[in-house]
């Protein structure tokens, strides 16, 4: 591979990077957790202008045509910023249609979510392993399927315009099938549940026997346990640049402080112990950086082993935005705990970032599985 990014990959970060500045400040996203927001309307438009929303769609369906890569950039550089806007499960929203749908399915649902005029999440249930079941079940009745139970942790639900459930079904030894259910379909109900990140709104989504037409269901493909597993890599992956970013931004913001702050007569920066801080942190954003972008790399050239690296780059990037966004209030001393400063806001994604798809117990004992090694040799 390539480890340096190409000269439009470059353009596309320092564009992003230069949007999110003006429009995703922290006094803005402090504005927009106050209000309850969860989609800041004016920054939500300008990304899809700029064609963010496609990405990592095909250009048939009015996407980009780009892959993981272009993803993780613009993943990134949201994490540095916590931007306000559900993008990232509209994207895994989205990615399991394309990989789960049919044509006709496809054609119908994928250029809004390409255009940004439709907003997707992913019913799954963060709380627990991605391959546990999320308390739902799915029910041929007639030419038709119902769902029953409920899915929990579901970010940005009471936003999305539609939800892919992921949901077993009735039938012995089958896959897991997906569904495309629209938010105001009649017996779906949806409500925010208590979480830690205030900037990232979770939800009950519950489905009182929700009836849905067999054209709701996404079997285009035929292999649902496949489509269901690229869409979760996909997604690993965009969460792990998420992570990177955050961490990044942490660490700008100790090595800042660290030079300003003075105790007797000399910034902080200058005592060793913060330096061996500081050094710990660059080492760990930067093996985050290695990992996350090799895996989008191998998801884009379609290796095999894609899902290897996926879950490698989760195992690490969940400890290691854990320990940085912890270093960071550290750093700061006493006001590194106060609603104030931004560092708490950090943590807190880190938190939270850290168990959706699954936390880093659960991916080590992924890449144990796929290497054909005991789970127990890496806990």
């Amino acid at each position: 591979m390539n480890y340096e990014h190409s000269h439009e990959q470059e353009l596309l970060r320092s564009t992003a990077r230069d949007l999110l500045t003006a429009h995703a400040s922290m006094k803005a996203v402090r504005q927009a957790m106050d209000a309850g927001a969860t989609v800041a309307p004016e920054l939500w438009g300008r990304m899809a202008e700029l064609g963010w929303m496609g990405l990592a769609l095909p250009e048939r369906f009015g996407g980009s045509g780009l892959g993981p890569t272009e993803l993780a950039i613009v993943c990134e550089e949201l994490g540095r910023c916590l931007a306000p806007v559900p993008f990232l499960p509209s994207q895994i929203a989205a990615r399991a249609i394309w990989e789960a749908g049919s044509d006709e399915q496809r054609t119908r649902w994928l250029p809004d979510f390409a255009a940004g005029r439709t907003i997707g999440t992913f019913a799954l249930d963060a709380a627990q392993r991605p391959d546990a079941p999320v308390g739902l079940r799915a029910r041929r009745a007639g030419s038709e399927w119902s769902l029953g139970g409920s899915a929990g942790f579901v970010p940005d639900a009471d936003a999305a315009d539609w939800l892919i459930v992921s949901a077993p079904t009735s039938e012995p030894e089958s896959a897991p099938a997906l569904f495309a259910v629209a938010r105001d379909t009649r017996g779906l109900s949806v409500e925010r549940v208590k979480s830690i990140d205030l900037l990232r709104p979770l939800y009950r989504v519950g489905f009182d026997d929700v009836a849905l037409a067999d054209s709701m269901c996404l079997h285009g493909r035929g292999d649902r346990v496949g489509a269901l597993r690229r869409t979760l890599d996909l997604a690993t992956i965009g969460v792990c640049a998420e992570m990177l970013g955050g961490a990044e931004r942490c660490l700008e913001a100790s090595v800042a402080h660290a030079c300003q702050r003075e105790q007797f007569g000399q910034p902080i920066g200058s005592y060793q112990a913060i330096q061996h801080k500081c050094a710990d942190m660059l080492f760990e954003v930067e093996c985050a950086r290695s990992i996350t972008y090799y895996a989008a790399w191998a998801a884009g050239d379609g290796r095999q082993d894609a899902e290897l690296y996926a879950a490698m780059a989760k195992a690490y990037l969940s400890d290691a935005y854990g320990h940085v966004s912890g270093e960071n209030i550290q750093i700061h001393g006493g006001v590194g705990f106060t609603w104030e400063y931004d560092c708490h806001l950090y943590f807190k994604r880190a938190k939270s970032d850290g168990v959706w798809l699954g936390d880093a117990v659960f991916h080590r004992e992924r890449v144990a599985q796929l290497l054909a090694i005991g789970s127990s040799d890496v806990r």
